[in-house]
């Protein structure tokens, strides 16, 4: 059964930025069933970046450590423009700078009903 949070990501752009490929077709595909419209998915912060100054994006699901570095300058473009994200990661939280401690933590493989809250609810801090 899935997750009653699950529908609020029908209809929503949702940019997933994750270096290992198998991990980011995987969250398409389910983004996708959900009735989402997946933006990328990219696995560098340069790429994201790109998207970020073409695409409209409703939402973001970010991965912290990428190839080309650390995911947080797409992370200040997000906030930037107001976009809601979440920080989906296997790496210990305290590698996450302060100023991002109101947004959401999920640890990997990800649970997409919890992500659905926290992008499209209120934004709090949450290890699931």
């Amino acid at each position: 059964m899935k997750h009653p949070s699950t529908a609020l990501f029908a209809g929503k752009r949702v940019l997933i930025v994750e270096d290992e490929y198998f991990l980011a077709d995987e969250t398409r595909l389910k983004l996708e069933d959900l009735g989402a419209i997946v933006v990328g998915p990219v696995a560098t912060v340069r790429a994201a970046l790109d998207l970020l100054d073409n695409e409209q994006v409703d939402a973001a699901i970010l991965d912290i450590h990428l190839g080309d570095g650390l995911v947080f300058p797409v992370a200040e473009e997000l906030e930037r423009c107001n976009v809601p994200f979440v920080f989906a990661t296997g790496y210990d939280p305290s590698v996450i700078p302060d100023k991002f401690t109101g947004f959401t933590l999920c640890e990997k493989p990800t649970e997409l009903g919890y992500i659905a809250e926290a992008l499209f609810g209120e934004r709090t801090t949450n290890s699931n």
